[in-house]
């Protein structure tokens, strides 16, 4: 089964090898036909804390790290 690969927004970067992920997703809500936004944040390993605060950036899912860790850094996001 593929890894899946997601893209988000760098919200923290103050632990050492690891960084706080933003992923925003949008969907049609089912009866009301509004769009709706969605966000959920993930902590990923960056090995050499590289991404700061506001850098674009792709996760993905990997063996857990640590104890909330369960996605690496791939590379930064082109905007």
């Amino acid at each position: 089964m593929p890894k899946r690969i997601l893209q988000g927004t760098v919200t923290s970067d103050k632990n050492e090898q690891t960084i706080t992920v933003l992923v925003e997703r949008r969907f049609k809500h089912p009866l009301l036909q509004k769009t709706v936004r969605k966000s959920k944040k993930y902590r990923a390993h960056d090995p050499e804390n590289k991404f700061k605060v506001g850098d674009a950036v792709r996760i993905q899912e990997c063996a857990p790290i640590s104890k909330t860790k369960r996605w690496t850094v791939v590379l930064e996001a082109s905007a």
